[in-house]
């Protein structure tokens, strides 16, 4: 059995895809700051890797509804600083839509829902995209097989 986890032997495959897929961030509605809160949120996992047909690498996000709230901060602090306002399309409304927000009044037109959604939909892009690099570097099995055994 392999004492190393598998997690830790992707991590240079992660540093490049972080890199390649830092263009998606930039097209996705999502900025760099709150893309790192939902990375946090987001575990990877290997679905079947006892199998080599079915195994796939897969983006759990269930945690992400927690961080969500924390996006909305992070869009006001930029807004307050020159960056994003702190109004936006989506309906943020500064100081009040947070607490609104925080206090799970907000979200009438969908918005959580929305960024969940789009969150679930890019970190499974990252998963594909870092599953992809790592069957063209030929370690895909090497790790599929970690994650069997661990």
């Amino acid at each position: 059995m392999s004492e190393t986890p598998w997690t830790d032997l992707i991590v240079g495959e992660r540093m490049t895809v972080d890199r390649e897929f830092s263009s998606r961030i930039v097209d996705s509605r999502f900025s760099n700051q709150e893309w790192s809160l939902i990375m946090t949120a987001t575990e990877f996992e290997i679905e079947h890797p006892e199998d080599p047909e079915r195994a796939r690498l897969v983006a759990n996000t269930e945690h992400v509804d927690q961080i969500l709230p924390e996006l909305e901060n992070v869009r006001s602090a930029a807004g307050a600083m020159g960056g994003r306002p702190t109004t936006d399309s989506r309906g943020g409304g500064g100081f009040v839509a947070s607490i609104k927000s925080a206090l799970g009044l907000g979200g009438k037109d969908g918005t959580t829902d929305e960024e969940r959604e789009a969150a679930e939909r890019l970190t499974q892009e990252y998963a594909n995209e870092l599953q992809a690099k790592l069957e063209s570097k030929g370690r895909w099995d090497a790790v599929r097989e970690a994650a069997a055994e661990g």
